[in-house]
């Protein structure tokens, strides 16, 4: 879900556009409406938290270590085979 000091930032960004009305009632109805409405949006949308970017991030990096330190191991015993079919 994305954050929610975000959407208020983007609807209160909107809002601001309206803040020469003389209706305040009306500004705030309409930026809630604008709130609902991109929430609604992103929520649709496949997007992750920075939170869940970051744990990805830290298991593709552990991955590929892993994956580097077992490509060593393949080649050192590739070598040993080698050695002992000589």
């Amino acid at each position: 879900m994305i954050n929610h000091k975000i959407l208020e930032g983007i609807s209160g960004q909107i809002g601001q556009l309206f803040e020469q009305t003389r209706h305040r009632s009306v500004e705030t109805e309409l930026q809630q409406q604008i709130n609902a409405l991109l929430q609604g949006a992103f929520s649709r949308m496949d997007l992750v938290t920075r939170e869940e970017f970051d744990a990805q991030s830290a298991v593709l990096s552990r991955s590929r270590a892993k994956l580097e330190q077992l490509q060593l191991e393949i080649e050192r015993l590739e070598q040993q085979v080698n050695k002992a079919g000589d």
